[in-house]
């Protein structure tokens, strides 16, 4: 059935798209362009087409040589994994359709699609090569924390949070409010107040962490500074008795199981609270295992998000205000302390710690004693 388009305007008011799509058949989407058509002039097709130019059925359906055209195209131009688990195409999809010489990239893209050829972003899924005896580490590490436990000796676990630019920056997340909040175009370290590092030191018995913001470099001095002031601020209170402290760290940073200064401070904080520390870090690549990155830092961010960390003052209150239905009770201070980069500790120097290593993994577990140890009984 077919109507004429000028019969059109006498029914285009309420409800006429709707009863001349009833009567002829046709979607209402059709009458109504149909209708804008008329309306702008353009109703003078010629009488031999009932569609407008590019109408009809799909170009893959008109030439059946399309895809195997385009695959020819694609195939020469294809990089990748030469075992074939990931691969793609240099060319863009506006650059195929020119090569092709018929449709457009957005029918190209169709078209590869079927071809296993999609928009990808890339997948950070690699983690090198593991370290050969990580399974048997973290076992270590679990029984060792256990016995620590049994003998009501306190246990750690420290890492350092990613660094933030104080000032009017953008903060990850998003955050239920009113207005949101304007910000700077782009994160200069120039525009910003200062650049903050979260150092933080959590004690899994009592679901409480002491989280040290430093303004200056993130060095071991700096990491061994924040064990000091939790010991002080709260682990000698709740820990009376203690002569051995456990620690876990992760195998790189400023606490890293290679940076000699790391072991001298810790040296020097055994000598000066008579405590004996153990130490054990995660391989490489096994961080994500260390408490305090999924039970405290993942918190805090999400306390934070969406805020703009505009002063050391708004950072400390986020950090304080960070609870768990669990019970999580975070405690926060402010170290402006300007720690020195590059110190050297010689291999003289070194030679003069009271380090023992243990079998397993000697790089990743060892323990550092107080030149005079006031502890009886190791567990």
């Amino acid at each position: 059935m077919s109507i004429q388009l000028s019969l059109m305007p006498p029914y285009s008011g309420y409800g006429g798209t709707k009863w001349v799509a009833q009567v002829s058949g046709l979607d209402p989407k059709t009458v109504r362009q149909g209708r804008l058509d008329v309306e702008a002039g353009l109703s003078d097709y010629p009488r031999d087409r009932i569609r407008r130019e590019g109408g009809g059925r799909p170009l893959k359906k008109k030439d059946p040589h399309l895809e195997a055209d385009l695959l020819g195209l694609v195939e020469p131009d294809t990089g990748g994994d030469p075992e074939g688990h990931a691969q793609y195409t240099r060319s863009s999809l506006l650059t195929l359709a020119t090569r092709l010489g018929r449709g457009c990239a957005t029918t190209v893209g169709r078209l590869l699609k079927p071809l296993g050829y999609s928009l990808k972003t890339n997948v950070k899924r690699l983690i090198g090569k593991a370290h050969p005896q990580r399974d048997q580490q973290y076992r270590f590490i679990q029984r060792l924390k256990a016995q620590f436990r049994r003998h009501d000796q306190p246990t750690i676990s420290v890492d350092a949070k990613k660094s933030e630019l104080i000032g009017r920056f953008k903060n990850a997340g998003a955050r239920y409010c009113r207005r949101a909040d304007v910000v700077n175009t782009y994160d200069f370290p120039s525009d910003a107040h200062c650049r903050a590092t979260p150092y933080g030191v959590y004690d899994e018995q009592a679901n409480q962490a002491l989280v040290s913001v430093g303004t200056h470099a993130t060095t071991a001095q700096f990491a061994v500074a924040s064990i000091r002031q939790w010991w002080e601020q709260l682990g000698r209170a709740r820990y009376p008795k203690a002569h051995h402290l456990f620690i876990e760290a992760d195998a790189g940073g400023c606490n890293g199981h290679r940076p000699r200064l790391w072991k001298r401070e810790l040296h020097h904080l055994a000598n000066d609270t008579a405590l004996s520390i153990t130490v054990c870090h995660y391989p490489t690549g096994a961080s994500k295992w260390n408490p305090i990155e999924h039970r405290v830092f993942s918190q805090i961010s999400r306390n934070w998000a969406g805020h703009p960390l505009r002063s050391l003052d708004t950072m400390l209150a986020f950090i304080r205000g960070t609870t768990t239905a669990k019970g999580l009770e975070v405690k926060a201070v402010l170290d402006t302390t300007a720690y020195a980069k590059g110190i050297k500790v010689s291999t003289r120097e070194m030679a003069t710690l009271n380090i023992r290593r243990r079998r397993l993994c000697p790089n990743l577990n060892y323990t550092i004693r107080p030149n005079q140890s006031l502890w009886t009984v190791s567990p």
